[in-house]
C-alpha cells in the first residue's frame, strides 16, 4: 500500500498542465525592488522568467549599459523567483543591490508566479504574448542570445 500511495504521489506533478500557445496567462501582481507594485497586464508583451540566480545573471548580463526604462519600453517584464533565497539575504544584501539597476525586478517571494512558467535553472525562460495570451515560449542560457533577442523587439 505504501509503494502504491508513493507510485500516486510521484505522477501528480505529470496531471499539472504546461502552458501551451493560445493559453491565457493567469494575472498576478508581484512588488518589485522598490516595493511597487507590478500586475500582468495585456500590454505586456514579454515575460521574462528567471528561476533561479543563474538566469537572474543571465538578464543583468543582457541588460549591461541599457538605460533606465528599456524593458518597460518594449512591453517586456522581468520576473525573478527568489524563494530560494535566505530572507536575511536577500533583505539585506540581494534586494538593495537591484535597487542599482536600470530595469524593475519583480520578486517572486514565495514562487507562485514563476513557478508557472517552468523556466529551467540556469535559463531564462521568455514567453511572447499577445493580450495576455502565450504566443511562443523559449529559453535563454546566455546573455549575448537574450540581448540580441531584446534589441529585435
Amino acid at each position: 500500500m505504501k509503494y502504491a500511495a508513493a507510485l500516486l504521489l510521484s505522477l501528480l506533478p505529470l496531471l499539472a498542465q504546461a502552458l501551451e500557445p493560445g493559453d491565457r496567462l493567469a494575472p498576478w501582481t508581484l512588488l518589485d525592488q522598490y516595493d511597487q507594485p507590478y500586475s500582468l497586464s495585456a500590454d505586456t508583451r514579454i515575460l521574462l522568467v528567471a528561476q533561479d540566480m543563474e538566469g537572474a545573471k543571465l538578464v543583468k548580463a543582457a541588460l549591461e549599459g541599457q538605460p533606465k526604462g528599456y524593458l518597460e519600453s518594449r512591453g517586456a517584464v522581468f520576473v525573478a523567483d527568489i524563494q530560494r533565497m535566505p530572507a536575511l539575504v536577500s533583505k539585506l544584501f540581494a534586494i538593495p543591490a537591484m535597487r542599482d539597476y536600470s530595469y524593475r525586478v519583480m520578486l517572486d517571494r514565495e514562487g507562485r508566479v514563476a513557478s508557472r512558467y517552468a523556466a529551467a535553472d540556469g535559463k531564462v525562460q521568455w514567453l511572447t504574448l499577445d493580450n495576455g495570451v502565450l504566443v511562443k515560449r523559449q529559453a535563454f542560457s546566455d546573455a549575448p542570445a537574450l540581448k540580441a533577442a531584446l534589441e529585435h523587439l
